[in-house]
C-alpha cells in the first residue's frame, strides 16, 4: 500500500521514556541504538519524503505491543 500513497502515519520514537501505555520500550535488543519508546499518543501524518533511512524493523511480537498503544492512545 504504501507504494500508492504520498503520506504515511508514523509513531515517532523518542529517548523519554514514560513508562505509561500508550508507549512501546525499544533497546539495543531491538536493533536501536539506545534506550527509547515508540510513543504511540503523538501519531502523524507524514510526507513519505520527510522520512529518513530505516532505523529497524521490529518483530512480530513488538508490532502487536504497538497495535495495543495505538488502540489505547486513541481509546478504541
Amino acid at each position: 500500500m504504501l507504494q500508492y500513497l504520498g503520506e504515511v502515519t508514523i509513531a515517532p520514537v523518542t529517548s523519554t521514556v514514560r513508562d505509561i501505555p500508550s508507549e512501546i520500550f525499544l533497546s539495543k535488543a531491538d536493533g536501536m541504538p539506545l534506550d527509547c519508546a515508540v510513543n504511540c499518543d503523538r501519531l502523524q501524518t507524514v510526507s513519505k519524503g520527510k522520512l529518513g533511512s530505516l532505523i529497524t524493523t521490529l518483530p512480530p511480537g513488538k508490532m502487536i505491543a504497538v497495535g495495543r498503544a495505538i488502540r489505547f492512545a486513541l481509546d478504541v
